[in-house]
């Protein structure tokens, strides 16, 4: 039985007096990779964005109802946002290196967290430079400014990053679609790997890699979730017209 990590509940979001998202409910299973697929326009990015609460940051939005993770609503007045957002991670649609050293960026959130051991804080980042594929590339410049890595290298580092703070999810709001093939397949090779330890959320412009590497999908038409299933399942035999109609470029 699929165990569910996130679970959204009438989800409805506003920008002044415009609705964005329209009670929006479903289930994120634990352990696999949801894409998040639709037009754009459609929410996809916002959505993405209630997951930890970034959204917040707005001054004209409005948010009501409910994400739960681990049985507790992250919407709750009393949440702490640092911690939340240690517990879900976040890599952007363009790589956003600190301007600092390789070691500090990824050793970011774990000085937040009060981190201090070098011996521990060392472990730490080696780990999360392997598990992102980086560790071979870099090991030997960890004191050279991660404006100097490639575009792909730089995407993988903001991943290490995300790993350091030990996250239960991360959230990928279209991560390869500044980088250039090559890069690009590494990525998606590296995300399916990550869904071994962690809980991934992606949303992609790209219906081809959602196909590839996603275990279930969400589909978003103007704001509504118009379909969410396993991804096989949905690409093949989709249950809703505007999923088929979207899926086979009719628009988008």
């Amino acid at each position: 039985m699929v165990k569910n990590r996130l679970k959204i509940e009438k989800l409805n979001l506003w920008f002044g007096e415009k609705q964005i998202l329209n009670d929006i409910s479903f289930s994120i299973p634990d352990k696999k990779i949801t894409a998040i697929i639709g037009p754009s326009g459609c929410g996809k990015t916002t959505l993405l964005r209630c997951f930890n609460r970034m959204n917040d940051m707005a001054d004209d939005v409005k948010i009501e109802g409910k994400i739960i993770l681990d049985g507790y609503n992250i919407y709750e007045e009393k949440t702490d946002l640092s911690s939340l957002r240690m517990k879900i991670g976040m890599v952007f649609q363009r790589p956003n290196p600190f301007p600092k050293s390789i070691f500090e960026n990824v050793a970011f959130g774990l000085r937040i967290k009060g981190f201090k051991d070098k011996i521990e804080l060392m472990d730490i980042v080696e780990k999360s430079l392997k598990d992102s594929w980086l560790w071979n590339e870099v090991k030997d410049r960890l004191n050279s400014s991660a404006m100097e890595l490639s575009g792909g290298q730089q995407q993988r580092l903001c991943i290490a990053r995300a790993l350091a703070t030990n996250p239960e999810v991360i959230l990928f709001d279209e991560p390869t679609s500044a980088l250039d093939p090559q890069s690009t397949a590494k990525i998606e090779e590296l995300i399916s790997e990550l869904k071994n330890s962690v809980t991934v959320l992606q949303v992609t412009h790209n219906i081809g890699q959602a196909a590839r590497i996603s275990d279930y999908t969400a589909f978003l038409y103007l704001g509504e979730l118009v379909e969410f299933g396993i991804s096989e399942k949905l690409f093949t035999v989709p249950q809703d017209k505007r999923t088929e109609e979207y899926l086979g470029g009719k628009f988008g």
